[in-house]
C-alpha cells in the first residue's frame, strides 16, 4: 500500500473519530440538561413544600402563643382577685387594731389618772410612815439608850461573829476531810515503807576503845621515853588516852579514818608483840590500806544492797568513806542506805516511778558528807558537783541538791528524797540531840505560842511534838480558836528550823462558873 492511501486512511479514522466524539459529547450534554431540569422541577417542589408548612408551623405557633397568652391573662386576673381579697382583710384587721388601740389608749389615759391619785395618796402615806419610822427609832434609841450608829455597830458584830463561825466551820471541815484523805494515804505509803525498812540506832562518833590482854602492855605502847606513843600519834594522826582504864586504850580524834586506822594497827602490834617505831610504821601502812580496801568494799555492799548498779568508782569509793561519818550520832552510810531503801519503797507504793533510779537518789543525796571535812563548802554543794562530776543522772543531782530544801525540786523522786531523809533523820532513835537544841526546840515553841493575842498559857510537850495552848475564854471564842489554831501552826512551819516531823497544835479554852447556895 502507498503511504499516499495511508494517510488517507488516517485522515478517514481521525475525522470518523472526531464525529463520534461530537456526537457523544452532544449525547451527553442533553442528558446532563434533561438531569438539571429535572433537579430544579424537584428544588421548586422542595421549596414550595417548606413554604407551606412553615406557613402552617406559623399559624400553629400564634395559636399557641394566643392560647398561653389567654392563660397567663386567666392568672394573673385571678391573682389580681386573690390579692385583692387578702388587701381587704388586712384593712379589716387594721380597722379592727386601730379601733383596739383607740380603747386601750382610753384605759390607759383612765390608768394614769388613777395611779397619779394613787402616787399622790402614797406619798402622802409615805411622808407618815418617814414621820412614824423617825419616832420609832427615837422610840427606840430611848429605850435601848443606843444611838442608831451603835445599833448598827452592835448589828454588824453579831454577823461578824456568825459569818467568822460559819467559816472557822466550814475551813475546820475541809481542813479535816482534806486531811483525813491525804494522812490516810500518806501514813499508809509511809507506814508501810517504814514497817519493811529496819535500822540501827545511834553510835559513837569520838572515839574508840582498844581492848589489852594485861595493863603490862600499856608500858610498851608508850615506850621508852613515849617515843612508841608518839611514833603512833604522829603516823596516824590520833590521839591515845592510856589512863586508869583497866586493860583498854582509848583513841580519840574526830577522823573517824585514822582513828580507825589507829585501832587497826595498834591491833595488829598487840598481837604481834614487837613494838618500835620502824614496826609501827609498817603495820600503820598495812592498816592504812586495808582501811582502804576496807572503804571500797563498804561502798560495793551498800550498792549491792540496795540494788542499785552502774555507779562511778570514785562515787562508790565515797560512799564506803561514809562508813566513818556521823550525823548527830547517826552513820552517815547506814543513814543514806536507809534513805534509799525507803525512797524505792515509797516509790513503789506511789507508782509510775522509776524505783531503781529513786533509790539510786537516795543512796547518793548525801555523798557530800564524805569530803565536806577535807573540802570548802556545804554537803549539798559538795555533793551536788561530785554527781555532775561523775555524769550522774539530772534527777539524781536534782535529788541531791533539795533534799533539804534549798533548791525547788523538779522530779517526784526529789521530793521522796526529801521525805524518807525526814523519816530516817527523825525517828526515834536515830539521832542524838543536846540538852541545849531540845530545850531552845521547846521554848521557840511556847514563845511562838504566848506571840498570839489571847493566849494564857502555853506548853511544849512530846519531846516538842504538840504544843498545847490554853487561851482567854473572855478574849478568844471557839470559832476564833479555829483560825488561831491554823496561824501558829503556820507560824511554827515559817520560823523554825527544825522539829520532829510535825508538831500538833492543841487549842483549850475552858470556862468555869461558881455559884454557892445558901442555907
Amino acid at each position: 500500500m502507498s503511504v499516499a492511501a495511508v494517510i488517507v486512511c488516517a485522515v478517514v479514522l481521525v475525522a470518523a473519530a472526531i464525529i463520534a466524539y461530537v456526537f457523544g459529547v452532544k449525547h451527553q450534554k442533553q442528558v446532563y440538561e434533561e438531569k438539571i431540569g429535572s433537579a430544579e422541577e424537584k428544588a421548586r417542589q422542595i421549596i414550595d413544600d417548606a413554604l407551606k408548612e412553615a406557613e402552617e408551623k406559623k399559624r400553629e405557633g400564634l395559636l399557641e402563643v394566643k392560647e398561653e397568652s389567654i392563660r397567663k391573662q386567666n392568672e394573673l386576673e385571678k391573682e389580681t382577685k386573690e390579692r385583692r381579697a387578702e388587701i381587704q382583710r388586712l384593712e379589716r384587721r387594721v380597722q379592727q387594731k386601730e379601733e383596739s388601740v383607740d380603747k386601750k389608749a382610753e384605759a390607759i389615759e383612765r390608768r394614769e389618772a388613777s395611779c397619779t391619785a394613787k402616787e399622790e395618796e402614797l406619798s402622802k402615806e409615805k411622808s407618815l410612815i418617814e414621820k412614824l419610822n423617825a419616832e420609832r427609832v427615837q422610840e427606840l434609841e430611848r429605850i435601848s439608850g443606843l444611838t442608831s450608829e451603835q445599833a448598827k455597830e452592835y448589828l454588824l458584830k453579831i454577823v461578824e461573829d456568825d459569818v467568822k463561825h460559819e467559816s472557822a466551820l466550814m475551813i475546820k471541815e475541809y481542813e479535816t476531810r482534806a486531811k483525813e484523805e491525804a494522812d490516810k494515804k500518806a501514813k499508809e505509803y509511809v507506814v508501810n515503807a517504814i514497817q519493811r525498812c529496819a535500822a540501827d540506832q545511834v553510835s559513837e562518833a569520838t572515839i574508840s576503845v582498844v581492848q589489852l590482854p594485861n595493863d603490862e602492855m600499856k608500858g610498851r605502847i608508850i615506850g621508852r621515853e613515849g617515843r612508841n606513843i608518839r611514833t603512833i600519834e604522829t603516823l596516824t594522826g590520833v590521839d591515845l588516852i592510856i589512863d586508869d582504864t583497866p586493860e583498854a586504850v582509848i583513841l580519840s580524834g574526830f577522823d573517824p579514818i585514822r582513828r580507825e586506822v589507829a585501832r587497826i594497827a595498834l591491833e595488829k602490834l598487840i598481837v604481834d608483840g614487837r613494838i618500835h617505831p620502824a614496826r609501827i610504821e609498817e603495820t600503820v601502812e598495812k592498816a592504812q590500806r586495808e582501811v582502804e580496801a576496807q572503804i571500797r568494799e563498804e561502798g560495793e555492799a551498800a550498792a549491792l544492797e540496795v540494788g542499785v548498779n552502774g555507779i562511778h568508782s570514785e562515787l562508790i569509793r565515797l560512799l564506803g568513806k561514809m562508813k566513818f561519818r556521823t550525823s548527830y550520832g547517826q552513820n552517815a552510810l547506814k543513814h543514806s542506805i536507809e534513805v534509799a531503801q525507803l525512797t524505792g519503797l515509797l516509790a513503789s507504793e506511789i507508782g509510775g516511778v522509776d524505783v531503781r533510779l529513786a533509790k539510786r537518789a537516795g543512796l547518793l543525796h548525801d555523798i557530800g558528807k564524805a569530803v565536806d571535812h577535807e573540802m570548802e563548802g556545804s554537803h549539798i554543794q559538795l555533793g551536788t558537783d561530785l554527781c555532775r562530776k561523775y555524769k550522774e543522772n539530772p534527777i539524781v543531782v536534782n535529788a541531791v541538791e533539795s533534799h533539804h530544801g534549798d533548791v525547788e525540786p523538779t522530779s517526784l523522786i526529789a521530793c521522796l528524797v526529801q521525805a524518807a531523809d525526814t523519816i530516817s533523820a527523825a525517828r526515834p532513835g536515830a539521832r542524838r540531840e543536846t540538852l541545849d537544841n531540845y530545850t531552845n526546840r521547846l521554848r521557840q515553841l511556847e514563845d511562838i505560842a504566848d506571840s498570839f493575842k489571847g493566849v494564857e498559857k502555853s506548853f511544849a510537850i512530846q519531846a516538842g511534838r504538840e504544843i498545847r495552848v490554853i487561851v482567854v475564854p473572855e478574849q478568844v471564842s471557839d470559832s476564833d480558836m479555829v483560825l488561831m489554831a491554823r496561824d501558829i501552826a503556820k507560824r511554827i512551819e515559817s520560823e523554825m528550823q527544825q522539829y520532829p516531823g510535825q508538831v500538833k497544835v492543841s487549842m483549850i479554852r475552858e470556862t468555869r462558873v461558881t455559884e454557892y447556895a445558901k442555907s
